[in-house]
């Protein structure tokens, strides 16, 4: 049975990949009039389908733009809110252009129907920005994919622990065996993230008040990244505003909720210490504090963004063939095009629960940096010391001399 589902999975990700590589017009870009270009290839079919845009990428079958909210001020200084249910819109009937070079002032704008229909026809206003051709634009508050698959995740993860509630509430987990595939299985994954993650990592019983928070985290994560390897869909977590966000989250946590040892060893430096060395080490605590979540949220969204630029890397590869070896080389390269992507998605299946593991954990760890309480009592510390100190011994003495059973 194990056998016949490794084969049917294997068997679903090879057409995967090679519906990826041989759905047409996914690589014919910038080039104009079907013109399949490098340039096209490596901007718009390789980097578009692994980052942020306001389209959703369903081809063979279409494309489908998201709608545009733009927060702009007019010439005469007045607020506005521009929304249009596409960019075509937005360029068709709106005050814009599409920024075709430049910057600021210095920008060129591609107003006018017939170069409009241009754009259009090529795809280049989904790749561009856009820009007021009077005033400029306040805040961009358009609907884009990862926003789309954000929320998609959301959906996902509220609608599962809803139906696991609802079970707890009969009993069923609690007076009676868990029942099913799915409730034995989230059971298993929470139990892990309270005992390996929760508990070991925040002092006492305060693992309590924050085990929803990293339970939502690893399985909003977790949800996310298994979306990027469904055809049609995507990481949210590829995107850094994404992983951003939840990592300003983990880190106003630890804020309000920090210990006022926290504090005071943050502001005022380690007690034992001269004072011109914490004068030295309260901007490094400081800094340090600052960069070890900017790095929780890096670490993720690199990650998931290089695996999708991988993926795409290799099946782009085919078309880049194609334009520089010609027909022959494409289908030559497409077996190990293929092989090697197939491969890469099975590691980034792994990677998707790896990283979940490690966001969660590492929030963990900074949350429970931030609340823990130092023992000043003197007795108390020798007690503990003394305790510590005769356990060490004896575990010496049970390594040096085993005791007989």
């Amino acid at each position: 049975m194990i056998t016949r589902i490794r084969s049917v999975a294997v068997a679903a990700l090879l057409l995967l990949g090679v519906g990826a590589a041989l759905s047409p017009g996914s690589a014919y870009a910038a080039g104009g009039d079907g013109e399949m270009t490098l340039e096209g290839i490596v901007n718009n079919t390789i980097i578009g389908h692994a980052t942020d845009g306001n389209y959703y990428n369903l081809k063979p079958f279409g494309t489908v733009e998201l709608p545009r909210l733009m927060l702009a001020r007019t010439a005469e200084g007045r607020l506005t809110l521009d929304v249009y249910g596409s960019t075509k819109s937005l360029l068709k009937s709106g005050p814009y252009g599409l920024v075709t070079h430049g910057e600021g002032k210095h920008k060129a704008l591609t107003t006018g129907e017939e170069r409009l229909k241009e754009a259009f026809a090529t795809k280049k206003h989904l790749h561009s920005s856009v820009a007021r051709t009077s005033g400029h634009v306040v805040m961009d508050f358009s609907i884009t994919k990862h926003f789309v698959l954000s929320f998609i995740a959301l959906l996902i993860v509220t609608g599962v622990f809803v139906t696991l509630a609802q079970r707890y509430e009969k009993g069923i987990g609690r007076t009676k065996a868990p029942r099913g595939i799915l409730q034995n299985m989230m059971e298993v994954m929470v139990v892990f993230i309270r005992d390996e993650i929760a508990k070991p990592n925040i002092q006492g019983d305060k693992w309590k008040k924050f085990l929803p928070y990293l339970l939502t985290a690893f399985f909003f994560i977790l949800v996310a990244n298994i979306l990027g390897l469904i055809p049609f869909f995507g990481a949210a977590t590829s995107n850094i505003a994404v992983t951003g966000v939840m990592a300003v989250m983990t880190f106003a946590i630890g804020l309000l909720y920090g210990s006022k040892d926290h504090y005071l060893e943050l502001l005022t430096g380690p007690p034992d210490a001269p004072v011109f060395v914490r004068i030295i080490l309260v901007p490094i605590e400081i800094i340090g504090l600052v960069m070890r979540h900017l790095a929780l949220a890096i670490r993720l969204f690199a990650n998931m963004l290089g695996g999708s630029l991988i993926i795409f890397s290799l099946l782009g590869l085919i078309f880049i063939m194609n334009v520089v070896f010609g027909a022959t080389a494409a289908w030559a390269s497409t077996v190990i095009s293929i092989g090697f992507t197939v491969f890469i998605l099975l590691v980034k299946l792994l990677v998707a629960f790896i990283q979940a593991y490690v966001f969660t954990a590492l929030s963990a760890l900074f949350i429970g940096m931030s609340v823990e309480e130092h023992h000043h009592d003197g007795h108390e510390s020798e007690t503990a010391s003394k305790g510590d100190l005769e356990s060490r011994l004896d575990a010496v003495e049970e390594v040096v001399e085993p005791t007989s059973a």
